[in-house]
């Protein structure tokens, strides 16, 4: 979203934006002059598991949480005396079987069969298997879908439906980036994949339309900003790119002081990867982002890379309707910040992360405890649906401090993994990586993260850096122009470095033993769910003898007596 606003007399662009997480809500306004943070206002999303290995949330909620922050934060505006009238606007298990199924439909049951169309591998995470659950599980759906009543879309299509007027002429798009997530979408025609629709089945008509990341989309229909053009989408971590000023390949070797955060200065050398062709010179960024999960994103340029070691093709953006389209490289990890949660929630630990954080700091150590937070399998490098979460090398010396710092460096493990098979890929180390996300307050973690990776870790002032990058997107679009992207006119931005303080011994030794506990993760889920999703009562056998020897007594009782 973007506004001309009035402040102390003189007239400077506002740009808000919607950061809608897994964990949390939030509606932020900056000044599209400076980028200065303005005003936020945050909404936690609850999370349901009504059962093993399912995950829910509500749409009715998630769509509330926008409008309440919007209004929250135009009143803590109003506050500051500034005007706004003026704005104008911007992890499920059940669907293993599903890819079992589809997968038997593939020759050699290849998991990797439609990467050269989508860059993604065939999983759970992505969104055409949870659709096809949907359809396949849900009557009301299926019957809906038959009808030609159905729309689908991500919670980005979902929120410009809703927000733009719903059943009353809401406009059903999305953009580049959330649709190159669905596994129905070819990211080198841009569009929707017929033969895709017709491998899972799904009618193309219930699809969104495709559109570019910086463009209006149509008009808020209710609430504090009716009438605002919403003009700006992306995922969550194209949105980081965006946010960290990383727009153009070829430029690696310039000195970046818009925030790029990954600089080989190389020249023309060529990447030698199998399957890889691209620049090294066209390496602009790699970025790890904290959330729900964790992401390392590396921007490819203009052509799309593909790995040999684990890691996705994606779209980075695609910053108008003429605009070229920008291809990234992604490490992705289910289980990052979700993982401090769950030990707040469903352990009890703490009452807030930052207490998870203190107990961590406590002891300094785990002493010898491993967390493998696979709450929804192992995604990349893996992608092993099998795996779950184990907690090992417990001994009767271990506390919940022990227990909190373990969580920690699982987090700081796994984007090492992802990291590593970055720099397979690339075909040279990295030399130091940039983050963003909202564990990166966490200055302990920061540290933590550069010395299991061995290389520097620079954290940039600005901490909203998502929505940030969402904000630049809508205030950018055509007709909406009050932000520009530019080099020269972007804003520089300060940051802090974690220079690596452990020995090389010492990281080998704590990095090998946190791979010999993925590996006893692995292969935990060796049998199918029951379809209900209950448990057996005969799946214990001891419980079953008991049952039947029960059960012939009394059938032999009644034959004696009677």
């Amino acid at each position: 979203m973007a506004a001309k606003v009035a402040q102390a007399g003189s007239m400077d662009p506002l740009v808000g934006s919607i950061d809608q997480g897994t964990s949390s809500t939030r509606f932020l306004v900056f000044n599209a002059k400076t980028s200065e943070l303005l005003s936020l206002h945050q909404v936690e999303i609850k999370q349901n598991f009504p059962k093993e290995g399912w995950v829910e949330q509500d749409a009715i909620e998630i769509l509330q949480s926008v409008y309440e922050c919007m209004e929250k934060t135009c009143e803590k505006l109003n506050q500051l005396n500034i005007d706004i009238h003026n704005i104008k606007v911007w992890l499920d298990l059940r669907t293993q079987s599903t890819v079992e199924k589809l997968l038997e439909k593939i020759p050699g049951h290849n998991k990797y069969f439609f990467k050269n169309t989508t860059g993604l591998p065939l999983s759970t995470y992505f969104s055409a298997v949870k659709l096809r659950w949907l359809l396949d599980n849900v009557e009301e759906i299926k019957q809906a879908a038959k009808e030609g009543r159905a729309l689908f879309g991500t919670i980005d299509s979902w929120l410009i439906w809703s927000l733009t007027g719903g059943k009353d002429g809401g406009v059903h798009c999305t953009d580049v980036t959330n649709a190159s997530r669905t596994m129905l979408f070819n990211i080198k025609v841009l569009n929707w994949d017929a033969e895709l629709c017709k491998f899972f089945d799904i009618p193309v008509e219930m699809l969104p339309k495709v559109r570019s990341s910086s463009e209006i989309y149509g008009l808020m229909s209710s609430g504090a900003l009716t009438g605002v053009p919403i003009s700006g989408c992306l995922g969550d971590q194209s949105a980081a790119l965006v946010g960290q000023n990383c727009f153009k390949d070829g430029q690696a070797k310039n000195t970046v002081y818009t925030g790029c955060p990954v600089h080989l200065n190389v020249g023309q050398e060529k990447f030698n990867q199998p399957g890889l062709q691209f620049d090294l010179e066209s390496v602009l960024s790699l970025v790890f982002r904290y959330g729900t999960g964790c992401f390392l994103l590396c921007n490819t340029g203009q052509k799309p890379a593909f790995s040999e070691h684990g890691l996705l093709t994606t779209v980075a953006y695609k910053m108008g309707r003429d605009e070229p389209v920008y291809y990234a490289l992604e490490g992705s990890v289910a289980i990052a910040g979700a993982l401090i949660r769950w030990l707040r929630d469903n352990l009890d630990m703490a009452q807030t992360p930052d207490e998870i954080e203190k107990l961590a700091a406590e002891v300094g150590s785990s002493h010898g405890c491993c967390i493998v937070p696979a709450f929804s399998g192992l995604y990349a490098p893996y992608w092993d649906p099998t795996a779950r979460g184990i907690i090992c090398g417990l001994t009767q010396f271990t506390n919940k401090s022990h227990i909190a710092f373990a969580a920690l460096e699982a987090v700081c493990f796994q984007a090492r993994e992802i990291l590593d098979a970055m720099n397979k890929d690339c075909g040279m180390p990295l030399s130091q990586v940039q983050v963003d996300g909202g564990m990166t307050n966490n200055n302990d973690l920061m540290q933590l993260q550069a010395d299991i990776l061995g290389i520097p870790v620079v954290k940039p002032s600005m901490h909203e850096i998502s929505a940030l990058g969402a904000a630049m997107a809508a205030g950018a679009a055509e007709g909406v122009g009050v932000w520009s992207l530019k080099p020269e006119d972007l804003t520089a931005v300060t940051y802090e470095r974690f220079e690596p303080r452990i020995s090389s011994e010492e990281r080998t030794r704590r990095y090998a033993k946190w791979k010999k506990a993925v590996q006893k993760s692995m292969g935990w889920m060796t049998t199918d769910p029951q379809k209900d999703g209950e448990t057996n009562i005969y799946c214990s056998l001891p419980l079953g003898f008991y049952i039947m020897s029960s059960l012939i007594m009394l059938i032999g009782a009644r034959y004696i007596a009677g």
